[in-house]
């Protein structure tokens, strides 16, 4: 649609969460695609070369994917300060280092185990995308409902609808 109204093609922003097998890959490949491209070479990619030094070559990743989570953690905290001027509870910076950890044990599996035991397809796409859902309910989208974001989106579009009624109107 971007492309057809402005002239303009934007990278995808997602491809197909719902088909993830894995953390890995809900976060790696799916999910967010401009923030990983962001994420990785602001925070993950320093993070990984000190802590190349610190744990060695074999278990930096895992330090830098849960860095990278608790930076992110930390930025949704200040959006949502920033969108609902309200006292932070941190649930958000819970629901990243949450995931973090979790996609760090899962990392570290994988690289004890190797290829040698694999869960099928069909378990572990929809063990990822409940874990995600069921993670997102508790600790993510309740935060958003306390900051009244849904209401304010709500107010968006209504002023949205004003605006090209006006505008509709005068022309």
């Amino acid at each position: 649609m971007a492309k057809t109204i402005m002239g303009l093609e934007l990278e995808p922003q997602f491809n197909n969460p719902i088909l993830s097998t894995s953390l890995q890959d809900f976060w790696g490949r799916r999910w967010n695609l401009m923030v990983t491209s962001i994420m990785r070479p602001t925070v993950y990619e320093p993070t990984l070369k000190v802590a190349k030094n610190l744990v060695g070559v074999k278990w930096a990743p895992l330090v830098a994917v849960f860095g990278t989570f608790v930076v992110s953690g930390l930025m949704h905290e200040l959006i949502l300060f920033y969108l609902g001027r309200l006292e932070p509870t941190f649930k958000m910076f819970g629901f990243f280092v949450f995931h973090g950890v979790c996609l760090t044990v899962e990392i570290a599996l994988k690289k004890v185990v190797t290829d040698r035991w694999k869960l099928p397809r069909f378990v572990s796409g929809p063990l990822t995308v409940g874990f995600f859902f069921a993670t997102c309910f508790w600790l993510f989208l309740p935060e958003f409902i306390r900051c009244r974001v849904d209401a304010m989106a709500f107010e968006e579009y209504a002023a949205l609808g004003v605006y090209v009624r006006n505008l509709t109107s005068a022309v």
